[in-house]
């Protein structure tokens, strides 16, 4: 071998990768993030755990990583309709968490808390996406006039992720898409420039005048 040559290591199997990210997704959904088993995944897969553990330093990290395989991209909607885009937004956000087991999130974020590289970590894979996509959608409505320019974006960010965020992590109850709408009827009366026209637009979107069938209207 000439000098000052090393010799490339192996080059890292992703297909071990994606197939250990499968099983941690698969026990996770069996038996909730509490019951998950780096040996088992590794089985499951058809590798070791010494395998695992050179791709993921702990079980928190594995099981971030397969989530965030999962979740993908989040793109923000944009129609030119606030109601619409800001509810399908919000929804965007639950069903990320709604293709996470109860249990998981809170534990997850619990094993997370003691490693602060690790939670920041699970806040960019978890929370961020979903927050950035409903975020774009108060700056176009913000720019676009539709929402009153003195109020706070971060404050409207934060009372319309709440509803998503809080049931999440506590698990005491599941939000339906009509609770979603209803949350951003209730926020828009009380920011928007002219509420009424945007119902109308949002009435409008669907082609039917008289009523829209994603966001009646409930004032």
């Amino acid at each position: 071998m000439a000098a000052g040559k090393t010799r490339a290591g192996r080059p890292r199997d992703t297909g071990i990768d994606s197939a250990v990210q499968e099983a941690a997704l698969a026990a996770l959904g069996e038996v909730g993030y509490r019951g998950l088993a780096i040996e088992a995944i590794a089985r499951q897969a058809g590798t070791n755990k010494p395998a695992v553990y050179r791709r993921w330093p702990s079980l928190a990290a594995l099981v971030l990583d397969a989530l965030g395989a999962r979740l993908g991209d989040i793109p923000a909607p944009d129609t030119g309709c606030t109601i619409c885009d800001l509810a399908d937004a919000i929804k965007l956000q639950l069903n990320v968490f709604r293709r996470i087991p109860p249990d998981a999130l809170a534990a997850l974020l619990a094993d997370c808390n003691t490693d602060p590289a690790l939670r920041e970590t699970f806040m960019a894979t978890l929370f961020q996406p979903p927050r950035a996509a409903v975020a774009q959608v108060l700056d176009t409505a913000i720019a676009r006039g539709d929402l009153r320019a003195e109020t706070s974006r971060e404050l409207m960010l934060d009372l319309l992720a709440s509803l998503v965020h809080y049931r999440a992590l506590f698990g005491h109850a599941a939000t339906s898409d009509d609770e979603v709408e209803q949350a951003v009827h209730a926020l828009l009366r009380g920011v928007a420039v002219d509420y009424d026209n945007l119902v109308a637009i949002s009435r409008a979107k669907e082609g039917d005048p008289q009523f829209h069938p994603h966001h009646a209207e409930t004032h």
